[in-house]
């Protein structure tokens, strides 16, 4: 009897593993189980003792490199497919294996084949699984191959894989992100600089910059995509093989770009772990500002937004309450992703050439941070989809708000006053502004000209919102015909 893991799709947390398995609250048929079994680890031939159980239960990687199994075995499948068109390994040889290669991988995605803690990782479950099935010719599958260049295929694969997912993700975002500009791009809102209001400006204006922001990150995904479809497979442990191995043909079966160009580097860089997780955390930073504009724009003291109650939670006790929870998630999981690039470069950091047993503890932090920022994509995309701005409201409060205090400064400018003198004109309006309550579209042209005697009735033409926004005629900026044509570029960059 083996001691099994849970299934490969069970949905509990890691702390609840590590409880479970790294302490040694074992009862004593469990330990007796572990102690009885007979199965060798693939590398123990060379040691006189069996490998001690509680280092066993430390070392062991397959409750997180099981999510791999798919990698592992497309990469065998492409592996043996060589060896025998080499003439290696017999066709009828790998025939059998690959056969029993897919038998496995239905095992483990019905669930019925669970991995074992006493197998070490995933690797080893599909192999010690495959010699069950079909034998001896099952050690046929590693000739020329070491469990180094194994795993960084099978990791670059499984990058391959989030990476499209997440441009995927990203694509769906980029795409509300649109209709948004689209369907508010003649709304004005408040644009902030410091959390106070600056100017008015289109909403359009605002969405899009967001969409630029995520724009950029998918571009690094993209960019990212060179370095990681490049093929390890065929650097064996770090020096290469003796065996006549075709590593180009291994590369093209598995769909990669490129192939390596230096052995050592191939077992040995995570340069692309670090960089793709560095990604996901720029990705969850945009997405966690954009969070905590959702969330302080739908309090009660902002009002400027409403989210749907279907992405909204409540108070166990305040019956009033509507909390942004969903955007509040998606902030917290940022920290989760940083803290994730952080234990990456610290695990590299110190690691002399090549490969070293440090680097097995890459996997935790990639698959989390893949996980965490698709999923958190995804959701924040649904979200902003079930939103809406409160566009009376907004039309109220920008009509006469302080933010046209620039339109005042530049009418002055065009009236040849230089800027510095016309910025300290109009703070004194301001200022008498704010203690006699009068806004500035409300200031009779008497007052105005107490200020300075430039001043003419025009002025008023300049202190209303939408004027103020389309007034903006440079490259970019946030008047209607502007935004109009950046929701255009967007829609053909998508």
């Amino acid at each position: 009897m083996r001691f099994p893991l849970p299934g490969l799709h069970d949905s509990e947390t890691r702390q609840k593993d590590k409880i479970y398995y790294f302490t040694k609250q074992f009862n004593f048929q469990t330990t007796k189980m572990f102690m009885n079994s007979k199965k060798e680890l693939l590398w123990q031939s060379r040691f006189s003792l069996p490998f001690d159980r509680d280092a066993l239960l430390f070392s062991s990687s397959v409750h997180v490199d099981k999510k791999l199994y798919r990698e592992d075995i497309q990469g065998s499948i492409a592996h043996v497919t060589m060896l025998s068109e080499e003439n290696i390994v017999s066709v009828e040889d790998a025939a059998q294996i690959i056969a029993g290669l897919r038998e496995i991988e239905e095992e483990l995605s019905g669930g019925s084949l669970l991995p074992q803690w006493e197998d070490e990782d995933i690797h080893t479950v599909i192999e010690n699984r495959l010699k069950e099935k079909i034998g001896a010719v099952a050690g046929k599958l590693h000739s020329g191959r070491s469990r180094n260049d194994q795993v960084a295929t099978d990791t670059r694969l499984y990058m391959r894989r989030q990476i499209t997912e997440l441009q995927v993700a990203l694509g769906g975002l980029l795409g509300v992100l649109i209709e948004k500009a689209e369907c508010y791009h003649k709304t004005i809102i408040f644009g902030y600089t410091h959390l106070q209001r600056a100017q008015p400006i289109s909403a359009g204006h605002y969405y899009l910059a967001y969409f630029n922001m995520f724009s950029r990150d998918r571009q690094r995904l993209h960019d990212l995509m060179k370095r990681v479809n490049i093929s390890p497979l065929g650097a064996a442990a770090f020096a290469g093989s003796t065996l006549p191995l075709n590593a180009e043909r291994t590369a093209v079966l598995l769909g990669f770009d490129d192939l390596f160009s230096n052995s050592i580097d191939a077992v040995s860089d995570r340069d692309i772990v670090i960089e793709f997780i560095s990604d996901c955390s720029m990705i969850m930073m945009h997405l966690s500002r954009f969070a905590e504009d959702l969330i302080l724009w739908s309090s009660y003291e902002f009002g400027y937004l409403e989210i749907s109650d279907a992405f909204a939670t409540g108070s166990s006790i305040m019956p009033q309450k509507k909390n942004a929870d969903i955007a509040e998630l998606v902030r917290g999981k940022t920290g989760r992703v940083y803290g994730n690039l952080m234990a990456m470069l610290t695990i590299m950091k110190g690691l002399p050439l090549s490969y070293n047993r440090d680097m097995q503890e890459d996997k935790q932090p990639l698959f989390d941070s893949a996980e965490t920022t698709i999923g958190s994509v995804t959701i924040f995309a649904k979200l902003l989809e079930h939103t809406k701005l409160k566009e009376e409201r907004l039309a109220k409060l920008t009509a006469e708000d302080l933010s046209l205090a620039t339109e005042i400064a530049e009418y002055l400018v065009r009236r040849q006053i230089p800027f510095r003198d016309a910025h300290r004109i109009t703070g004194k309006i301001v200022t008498w502004s704010i203690a006699s309550d009068v806004t500035l579209p409300n200031i009779p042209i008497e007052k105005f000209r107490e200020f300075c005697d430039a001043f003419e009735p025009d002025i008023y033409n300049c202190l209303k919102a939408d004027v103020s926004v389309n007034s903006k005629k440079t490259h970019g900026s946030c008047s209607f015909d502007s935004v109009a044509l950046q929701i255009e570029m967007a829609r053909k960059e998508l």
